[in-house]
């Protein structure tokens, strides 16, 4: 399974949403990026993903983008495929 990497914060219902979805998927392993404990981290993921907002997801090396994002990848049926990738 691919590595799955997310930038996100304490109070974040959208983040919250985007782990039950990866987890239903079968991924049992995040790597969260905490960008509220970390100011510097924040800018590094601007800088990264040219977004400011949370969650921002990365399934191996391709940057998939919010939980919206997360969730029309697996209405399209896309999402598992990437995980597997």
């Amino acid at each position: 399974m691919s590595k799955v990497i997310m930038y996100t914060s304490a109070v974040c219902p959208f983040c919250v949403r985007a782990e039950m979805l990866l987890k239903q998927r079968g991924v049992t392993e995040i790597e969260k990026i905490r960008i509220d404990l970390d100011p510097q981290e924040r800018v590094q993921m601007m800088e990264r993903t040219g977004r400011r907002t949370v969650p921002q997801i990365y399934i191996g090396d391709t940057h998939v983008g919010g939980y919206d994002d997360l969730a029309a990848l697996d209405r399209e049926g896309k999402l598992t495929q990437l995980l597997q990738a």
